[in-house]
Formats: structure tokens, C-alpha cells, sequence
């Protein structure tokens, strides 16, 4: 619900539990006067204290008062050269060489629904999901203006932003830094969390208090990255999963990025986040717009939990263009570690005859099928079948696949070519490259330049062609490198600072044609596992493989680290044979099991090798995925233990919303003589309700679950894990 005060300029966005506050003061800046817990029927801009600061410049409306400055004042949108010495969210490059930004407010649009952005990824909602606030500002000296727009989903606690900045003058302007998000704070006595890792360990959870000066995490590799996250988090000193205040901001977008905050001199503190600045210059000339990416924001004044759960419904209804729409998505089995580039057409179905007879609904070919592909160093970018590999092509193949009742999918990597190719020996000006200079390959390979419309559509023509080949029912869309050697072809030496976001919404483009032209075809991205695993993929990809770590062990932080802003339902989790090919790791095939289920469920191995024993286990665990689906993907997820906390045991949760259903799962970590006895306490159940486990046994208060918890039973070994399931009884 958005709330106008129009005479006292005044913008109140409410949501269900939170009040986001704008105020345009007597000097037409826009002040930021309060984000938190909601708040009902006030003008909070009383909080805002003013009075003289040196060293703090006072705007000339100010006249001789020295009581005012935009150093000192809560900002909107914070601006560049003019007083303010904190982090701006804009920098401007002008004609005459200036760096100024001097952002003052002129007016508003409202309306109902959700706004929407040209070539970038956004939260969707219509009339009576979301309702639209515009706020524009202008520097009237550089004839620039800046549309603020701001998207409140009330039910979800979610507020998105995004901005808009026009060149309205009759001169080139540029513009080499627009965060998408300012938040300011007039308090500076919190806790910064962050998602940190690396390749086969992503997003592993970092808290630290805020300090004096800026702290910052960002990625430069052109994606979002393994090693941070564009998701971060601001909450009270002693915030948990169930209490305290906690502030959630994600930015959607796929390539560099940075969030920063500072603690200013005054015990304030301002958090931006967006397009990271490195190497970042865009070129508006007259009437041009540049448009950055859109960030969502949540506030939970209970804890992190009630922070992911919005986040998660958020995510679920309104961001993911899923084919399925709320269908069951099928179990899969993909060939990759089973096979690697060895395989044939025989043994592709002789996997997938051994899958379909447990249960499995999917088979995925990987890499290795196209070209002269037989290993990393060549065939990318020739996207025709290796016909000596698969005899009669796709087209022979896929009605094998079909008639063991299975859907096929493929494996593809589009953004990239190998120099052993026919498309680089043919283009070699394709790729990004620096004259003069040799490339950085990684994994044999180098980047195709996506910021060129003919290199996508020629990549396209070919991706359409094998998809009309066959019936194909998912893609993984992988990518499995940095960019280096940034530098196109088709731009002049001025504007090459366009050609990192330039080469996202590349990506985004071919995507949105995959999604237009092949709407039932579900597609997995990929970056390496999870090097590209955020909210703009996820606008195009409705799941994402999490790691490409597939030990269970690892997977329990990968996991819950990802839980914190992203659903289950995106994360690509499977269960691979043992030991672990990246940690060597043995583990039982049930807490493989339990732990690939909280994701898009599948199995990365060749199930022939398996034995009877091991068949019907999976046998099984297709079952409950299957008969659980519901209630693992679109559940209330609570996490019960911290797996970077406590190495006893990992253990969450999924409630049905009406909360008379849950399904609990643990896994244990290393045994220990003479272990201690323990109980859960499990979380979200209603107090008033009876609930029976697994069917049988007696009955168990919801409230004493909750409130003294469940016995952990006795196992020995290492790794072992239980799941049950509690329904409440009339």
C-alpha cells in the first residue's frame, strides 16, 4: 500500500509487516526518513536532526545557515560532488569534464501493478499483487534527470527498486557509476552478512559487525560469481533465525556487481548496491535512457527465517517463469560423471533404461555431443551433432529416450567456442578479445562476444535447429568461465566501458528468445555449479545448479547458505556415487539422498553400477521426493541447525502452509563414542494441533515439539540421517 501526503510531500510504503518512508524536504532533496518495522499514521522525518558540521558544505538554497548539509542528511538517492562525501549512487561525466551529480525532486507517478524493465529481469505482479511508485529527480545544470521506481508487493514484505537515468540536454553525457539501491540508516550498530566461496563452495555464510569506513563485496569475473553473492544482509547485533531485526537486499543481475557499505562519521551508515564500477562507462546521448538493474528489499523484525520465507514465496510467485507452473517437475538422471565425453548412443539409453526403471522421468545428455567434442579443448561453438558418436543424430536418439517413457534433455554452452572450432576458425573477430594482446583461456576456452547482436543470432540459429531436431524438454545452459580480455570489435574506444553489461543483456536477450519461442522447455542454469546462481538468472532459468560439489557433506552449507534469499525449488541438487569425486568423501546413499531432495531433485551417475540394493533405495527415495514434491518445493522452509555451527548434526524443515504438514530432515555429522542425547525443537507447527510421525505412534502436541522438541534417535556411523514426516490428526 503506498500512502501519498501530497502537501507535505511525503511517500509512506506499507507493506504487510514493514513501513518504507521518502520525503522530499524544503530544498527538493529527497530524504530517506525510515525503513523498518511497520509503522502507521506518521511523519517520521522528526528522526532526522540537523546542525552545524565542519567540513560538511552547506548547498547554496542554504544561504548563510550552516545547519544543513547534504553530508549530515539521510539521502534517497545520494548524489556526487555537491557536499555529500559518502558513497554516491550516481556519477555523472559532463560535457565540460565535470563529475557532479546534484539530484533534486520534481514529481511522482503511482499506479497499480507491478513496472517492468526493458531487456532486464524484474518482479512481475498485476493490479491488486503490487502497485508502482515513480519519484523523479533532475539536475537541472547537466539537463539530467533520474526516475526513481519502486514496486511494493504488500503480502511478501518485498519493495524492489530500480532507476531510470535520462539525458534531456543536447549533449553527450556519460555515466560511469548508478547504483540501483541507496538505503541509509541512522544508526550504524549492526551486523553485515554476506555469501562468500569459491568454485565447489558457494555462498557460504560471513557475519561481521559493521566498522568505520567502507566494507564492500562485489564481482569483477563478468557473473555474479562463486565468490560472492549479490545478496546481502544488514540485522541487529544479536538477530537470529527467529528474533530481531533483519534487512534482506538482492540485486538481480547476472554480471558485476557490487554492495558496499559505510559507516559514516556520524554513527550512520548507507548501503548501495548495483552494476559494480569497474570498467563500467555508459554513453547517453540526447534523449538517451540508461535503465540499471532492479534490487528487492525485505525487513523482518522476527529473525531470518520469517526474511527467507517471504523471500521464497516472493521468489516462487512472482519472479520464476516456470513451464511446469506449479507442477510437479520430473526426477533426472544426467551422464556427466558417469560418463564424461565417453559415451555412445548405446550407452546413453542403456543409463537411461536403468533410470526409467526406478522411477526417473528425465534423462540429460551433457557435454560432449556436438562438433569435434571429446574433451574441453574443442567443438564449442559448433552446435551440430557429432553424428559418429550419435548415429542418425538427435533424431535417433530422443525416440529411444521416449519410448522408455523419459523426456530428454540437453546439455549446452552457449556463450562460449573453442579455437579448435569451425565458428572460431571463421570468425575469430568474435570473441572477446584486446588487439595486440594475447587471450587468458579458461578450460580451453574463450568468451563469444554477446554484446553483438550477430554473434547471438547466429548462436541461436544453431540452438534452434538441434531443438527442432527432437522433442528436448530442458536445456542446462552452462558457462564455465571468467571473462577476461574484455574488449569488442564492433564498439568504438569510448564506449568500451558498455561491453560487460553490454555482454548480460546479451544473455538475458537470447534467453528471453529461448523463452518465447520454446515456452515449455525448462532450462537449468549453470555456471560452473553455481557461479551465476542469482535473482536475474532465475528470471530466466528457473533453476539453477547449486554446486558443482555434489558431496552430500559440502552440500549441507552450500545449501543452507543459498536458503537464506533463494526457494528450493531452484537449487539443482543430485546425488553422485561415492567417494566424492571433488572431496573423496563416502557417504550413505540415504543422506545423499535426504540432503538432494530440499532442491531440483536428480541423480548425476550411472545407475547400472549400482546394486540391487542401492536400486531400491533410489527406488524409494523417488517415491517420497515424488509423493512429497508439494511439500518440499512450495513448503514453509525453517532451517533447524546451522551446519557451519554445529558439526553434530544438520537438520531443517518444511511446513505446509496451513501448517498441518511437515517433513523434517537430519543428517548427522561424524560419530563419536558415548554420543550426547539429544532433541529437536522443530519450528512452525500450530501449538493447538496433535501430530502423528510417519503414520503410526502416538500422537505429539505441536507445542511441545516446538517447545521441548523431538528425541534425536541413536544411530552409529558416520553421516547418517533420518527424514519423518508429522500430519495433524483431528
Amino acid at each position: 500500500m503506498i500512502i501519498l501526503d501530497q502537501e507535505n510531500r511525503l511517500f509512506t510504503l506499507h507493506t504487510a509487516n514493514t513501513t518504507y518512508q521518502i520525503k522530499a524536504d524544503r530544498y527538493n532533496v529527497l530524504l530517506h526518513t525510515y525503513y523498518g518495522p511497520r509503522l502507521d499514521n506518521c511523519d517520521l522525518s522528526g528522526l532526522i536532526q540537523s546542525g552545524d558540521r565542519s567540513f560538511s558544505p552547506n548547498p547554496s538554497e542554504a544561504g548563510s545557515s550552516r545547519n544543513y548539509s547534504l553530508d549530515v542528511v539521510p539521502q534517497e538517492y545520494s548524489t556526487c560532488g555537491v557536499g555529500d562525501f559518502r558513497l554516491p549512487s550516481i556519477e555523472l561525466e559532463l560535457p565540460n569534464g565535470s563529475h557532479t551529480a546534484d539530484l533534486r525532486y520534481t514529481g511522482y507517478r503511482l499506479r497499480p501493478g507491478k513496472y517492468s524493465l526493458p531487456e532486464l529481469p524484474a518482479f512481475y505482479g498485476i493490479q491488486g499483487e503490487a502497485e508502482t511508485l515513480v519519484i523523479s529527480l533532475e539536475d537541472a545544470a547537466a539537463q539530467v534527470s533520474v526516475e526513481l521506481y519502486y514496486g511494493v508487493f504488500e503480502v511478501f514484505d518485498l519493495i524492489t527498486r530500480a532507476v531510470r537515468v535520462i539525458n534531456r540536454g543536447e549533449e553527450t553525457v556519460r555515466l560511469c557509476w548508478c547504483a540501483s539501491l541507496c538505503l541509509d540508516f541512522l544508526r550504524s550498530d549492526m551486523d553485515m552478512i554476506t555469501f562468500n566461496g569459491h568454485h565447489l563452495m558457494e555462498r557460504c555464510l560471513d557475519r561481521g559487525q559493521l566498522r568505520s569506513g567502507i566494507q564492500s563485496v562485489g564481482s569483477v569475473r563478468g557473473a555474479s560469481s562463486h565468490q560472492h553473492n549479490p545478496f546481502v544482509m544488514l540485522c541487529d547485533h544479536d538477530a537470529d533465525e527467529d528474533s530481531g531485526v533483519c534487512y534482506g537486499a538482492m540485486l538481480l543481475y547476472s554480471g558485476n556487481f557490487e554492495a558496499a557499505v559505510e559507516c559514516g562519521q556520524y554513527e550512520s551508515s548507507r548501503l548501495i548496491m548495483g552494476i559494480h564500477p569497474y570498467h563500467f562507462c555508459w554513453t547517453l546521448a540526447p534523449g538517451e535512457a540508461f535503465t540499471a538493474p532492479e534490487a528487492a528489499m525485505i525487513c523482518s523484525d522476527n529473525g531470518f527465517g520469517q526474511m527467507s520465507r517471504q523471500y521464497h514465496q516472493a521468489i516462487r510467485g512472482h519472479l520464476l517463469r516456470d513451464p511446469y507452473g506449479g507442477r510437479r517437475k520430473p526426477v533426472l538422471v544426467n551422464n556427466w560423471e558417469a560418463t564424461y565425453f565417453d559415451f555412445t548412443a548405446d550407452k546413453l539409453v542403456s543409463i537411461a533404461r536403468e533410470a526409467a526403471a526406478l522411477g526417473i522421468e528425465l534423462f540429460v545428455m551433457d557435454d560432449g555431443w556436438f562438433g569435434s567434442r571429446n574433451d574441453d579443448n574443442s567443438g564449442l561453438g559448433d552446435w551440430q551433432v557429432n553424428r559418429e558418436k550419435l548415429p542418425g543424430g538427435l533424431e535417433a536418439l530422443v525416440p529411444r529416450i521416449k519410448a522408455l517413457r523419459m523426456k530428454f534433455g540437453i546439455w549446452m554452452e552457449p556463450e562460449m567456442v573453442n579455437e579448435d572450432s569451425n565458428l572460431y576458425r571463421t570468425h575469430p573477430d568474435w570473441v572477446l578479445h584486446v588487439p595486440g594482446r594475447l587471450p587468458a583461456r579458461g578450460r580451453g576456452q574463450l568468451v563469444l562476444d554477446f554484446s553483438r547482436k550477430d554473434v547471438r543470432d547466429y548462436i541461436y540459429e544453431q540452438m534452434r535447429a538441434v531443438l527442432d531436431s527432437a522433442d528436448i524438454a530442458y536445456i542446462k545452459w552452462d558457462m564455465n568461465r571468467s571473462l577476461t580480455d574484455v574488449w569488442s570489435a564492433a564498439l568504438p574506444a569510448q564506449r568500451q566501458g558498455e561491453v560487460y553489461h553490454r555482454y548480460v543483456l546479451g544473455v538475458y536477450d537470447l534467453l528471453e528468445r529461448l523463452h518465447r519461442d520454446y515456452p515449455d522447455i525448462l532450462i537449468e542454469g549453470c555456471c560452473g555449479g553455481g557461479g551465476r546462481f542469482d535473482g536475474g538468472m532465475l528470471y530466466y532459468t528457473p533453476q539453477i545448479w547449486c554446486s558443482d560439489d555434489t558431496d552430500a557433506i559440502d552440500r549441507l552449507r552450500i545449501q543452507y547458505g543459498t536458503s537464506f534469499c533463494y526457494p528450493v525449488c531452484t537449487m539443482g541438487a543430485h546425488v553422485s556415487v561415492v567417494p566424492n569425486e571433488q572431496n573423496g568423501r563416502v557417504t550413505p546413499l540415504k543422506a545423499r539422498g535426504i540432503t538432494a531432495m530440499s532442491g531440483a531433485f536428480g541423480y548425476e551417475m550411472d545407475l547400472g553400477k549400482c546394486t540391487a540394493a542401492e536400486k531400491e533405495e533410489i527406488r524409494c527415495q523417488v517415491e517420497t521426493y515424488k509423493a512429497r514434491y508439494e511439500l518440499l518445493h512450495c513448503g514453509d522452509y525453517y532451517r533447524l541447525s546451522s551446519p557451519f555451527q554445529d558439526s553434530a548434526y544438520t537438520a531443517w524443515e518444511q511446513v505446509s502452509p496451513d501448517r498441518r504438514e511437515t517433513l523434517v530432515n537430519v543428517v548427522l555429522g561424524c560419530t563419536h563414542a558415548a554420543p550426547p542425547f539429544r532433541t529437536l525443537r522443530l519450528k512452525g507447527l500450530n501449538p493447538a494441533l496433535q501430530y502423528r510421525i510417519d503414520g503410526t505412534g502416538p500422537l505429539h502436541s505441536g507445542e511441545i515439539l516446538m517447545q521441548a522438541g523431538y528425541p534425536l534417535p541413536q544411530i552409529l556411523g558416520d553421516y547418517a540421517s533420518f527424514q519423518f514426516h508429522l500430519e495433524a490428526i483431528e
